[in-house]
């Protein structure tokens, strides 16, 4: 089969105050990547949602399938108008030590990276939940599922786009009804926002001009199927956890 090759360089994103999350507006690569409902985690939200992830470290969360559903962004821009450019770095998520913001790899759609991560983690969260609550009966990938499918469909119905934040931590922190997980820490908080688009812009690393984003993507580098980040990856399966301590708020 042959190799097709992403044109995913650079995007353009806006913040919705209200909600609190950034939303794409424009990207490069429109084919696979279209802007409509595409939402985009920002640098707070990536490193609070590692920090939620820990518990499933021992039920194997896997750094490569996680490498591969996001690819990382650095804003180069922001404009008058309260949107931001961003350009796609190459390096891998969890390595890096810039603030950056990830995009849900879904390239190939339901068969795609960013909708192999949201099977995984569902599918250890289940382990951890059968693992530490007393059911009747065990909790199975398939009830998860089922529940948080009405919670999208309400959206859908009301009219309200979901957020990659919410629908991650839907899954993170998925509880029975009637249900908690021992020792587990209240999930009240959300990560907090800052008041305006420009002060979550300020403190992020900023580039210069576009001849130093050539430097940092590479102006001739293409890159093969989003997964191919992941093969690097997943050589570091116990990197993620001190990646993470940097990342933190």
């Amino acid at each position: 089969m042959a190799v097709t090759t992403s044109k995913l360089l650079d995007c353009s994103i806006c913040f919705n105050e209200k909600e609190g999350c950034w939303w794409v507006t424009e990207t490069s690569d429109p084919k696979h990547y279209d802007p409509d409902g595409l939402g985009i985690l920002d640098p707070y939200q990536f490193p609070w949602i590692l920090d939620m992830m820990d518990p499933l470290r021992e039920y194997g969360l896997s750094n490569e399938i996680l490498e591969a559903a996001f690819v990382p962004f650095q804003p180069v821009e922001l404009k008058k108008d309260g949107t931001a450019h961003l350009h796609r770095v190459a390096e891998h998520i969890l390595d890096s030590e810039e603030l950056l913001f990830a995009l849900p790899n879904i390239k190939d759609g339901d068969k795609g990276a960013y909708a192999d991560f949201l099977e995984h983690i569902m599918r250890l969260r289940v382990k951890l939940i059968n693992d530490t609550i007393k059911l009747e009966q065990k909790l199975t990938v398939e009830d998860v599922d089922e529940q948080l499918s009405e919670l999208r469909n309400q959206a859908l119905i009301e009219g309200r786009q979901i957020h990659p934040f919410d629908e991650v931590t839907d899954i993170l922190e998925f509880v029975p009804h009637g249900h908690e997980i021992p020792g587990e820490e209240d999930d009240d908080e959300k990560p907090v926002r800052p008041a305006a688009v420009d002060e979550d812009i300020d403190d992020l690393p900023e580039v210069e001009d576009d001849k130093a984003v050539d430097k940092t993507v590479g102006s001739g580098l293409r890159w093969d199927e989003e997964d191919e980040s992941a093969a690097e990856g997943g050589e570091e399966e116990s990197g993620g956890s001190s990646s993470r301590s940097r990342r933190k708020r």
